[in-house]
């Protein structure tokens, strides 16, 4: 009964993780009053071969080499106390059956949840200023004094991204030494949403990719509990301006001064 109920979940989650597993488990044990604590889930998953294997996978989608301005790194340090006091942005490959997609997304550092987001077949600049277009539409930020990070690739230094960030007077911050732990949060973001749900799709062109794009931010912004939400879903966060208890390392330990 719980390996059906799990397989169920998984059609939707595919690789979802164990302990994540468990919180999206509680109301169904519950209702049929099974008791299963996370080392008998473990367990169960492992004797019927559910565990997740994660096979790690890089694709160059940075040049940094330009002659754009570069802005310096403005969060070592900071830690996001609410929604929309900072985003990070970043752009990650997508390997599909007859090519390679790149996908930007716009995260919100504080509930998780992505804000913004675009499929491209072009590694350019247009998709990204997309999707941070998206989020500016769908998040009232003005007097948020929100901060945008990203890597100082060619894409986030260009004209036309910056002009939209300053419109809304946003201020502009970005990785200095191409350490990803300077964006972890973003470069995090982008593993969960292909190890999890992209690669288990079969998209043969950029209209199934971007259906197939849209139902993956929803199933993880409504659906996939997350440490950092205190077992909540990102939206849910977001959405009603809950405060969270962080399950999970933070990689800002305090607030910094900002010239």
């Amino acid at each position: 009964m719980v390996i059906k109920e799990i397989r169920n979940i998984r059609k939707l989650h595919p690789v979802i993780g164990t302990r994540k597993l468990q919180v999206m488990l509680q109301p169904f044990l519950l209702e049929h009053q099974i008791k299963l604590g996370r080392d008998g889930l473990f367990d169960l998953m492992a004797a019927n071969k559910l565990l997740v294997k994660r096979i790690k996978r890089r694709a160059i989608t940075t040049w940094s080499s330009h002659w754009l301005h570069k802005y310096p790194n403005l969060i070592r340090g900071f830690n996001p106390t609410r929604r929309n006091e900072l985003w990070v942005s970043d752009i990650t490959y997508w390997k599909t059956k007859s090519s390679f997609l790149y996908i930007s997304f716009i995260t919100d550092a504080y509930t998780h949840k992505i804000v913004g987001f675009n499929v491209s077949e072009r590694l350019d600049a247009l998709s990204p200023v997309k999707a941070l277009r998206m989020a500016l539409n769908d998040n009232n930020v003005e007097g948020n004094n929100l901060i945008h990070h990203s890597d100082r690739g060619v894409q986030y230094c260009s004209g036309e991204y910056v002009k939209l960030l300053q419109d809304y007077n946003i201020e502009i911050s970005m990785t200095e030494n191409g350490d990803p732990l300077e964006n972890a949060i973003a470069e995090r973001i982008n593993g969960i949403l292909k190890e999890e749900y992209l690669e288990h799709y079969v998209v043969n062109n950029i209209i199934e990719a971007e259906k197939a794009l849209a139902q993956a931010v929803n199933y993880y912004n409504q659906q996939r509990p997350h440490m950092s939400c205190g077992w909540l879903t990102p939206a849910l966060v977001h959405e009603q301006k809950l405060a969270v208890t962080k399950e999970w390392k933070t990689y800002y330990k305090k607030k910094a001064t900002i010239c």
